[in-house]
């Protein structure tokens, strides 16, 4: 099997949460992979300002991660940190980003596409206080 490691960011502002929609229709969080070299907080950072053009603030603390397998054959784990953002110019990754809104933060669970998603956020509110 082989690993896969992905890093991104739940970005939280004014009781509102930073959403993706990819160009398959998936509802999720800004991610991507990890470059060689690359801390995960690095990879997070960086895939955030690709994909949304938001610099962020990262909360080290508050490390969530997920594992489950691709098409039978990968091992992927994705992390994800809390952050804030630093600025507001919210510009889309064009080719792979299909929409990007920012959603009331008890809306969140029921526009996320997946269910280890789903349960991953009802985790942060729960160890969270917004």
């Amino acid at each position: 099997m082989i690993k896969e490691k992905s890093c991104g960011t739940i970005i939280i502002d004014n009781n509102k949460v930073l959403i993706i929609r990819q160009k398959q229709g998936f509802y999720g969080f800004p991610k991507g992979h990890m470059e060689q070299n690359e801390t995960e907080i690095e990879t997070a950072i960086r895939e955030t300002k690709e994909e949304t053009n938001l610099d962020v603030l990262i909360d080290e603390k508050r490390r969530y991660s997920l594992n489950y397998v691709i098409d039978n054959k990968n091992d992927k784990e994705v992390v994800y940190f809390l952050a804030k953002p630093i600025n507001k110019n919210i510009i889309k990754q064009e080719s792979e980003i299909k929409e990007i809104l920012w959603i009331d933060i008890d809306k969140v669970v029921d526009i996320l596409t997946f269910d280890n998603l789903k349960e991953l956020w009802k985790k942060v509110l729960k160890e969270n206080k917004f």
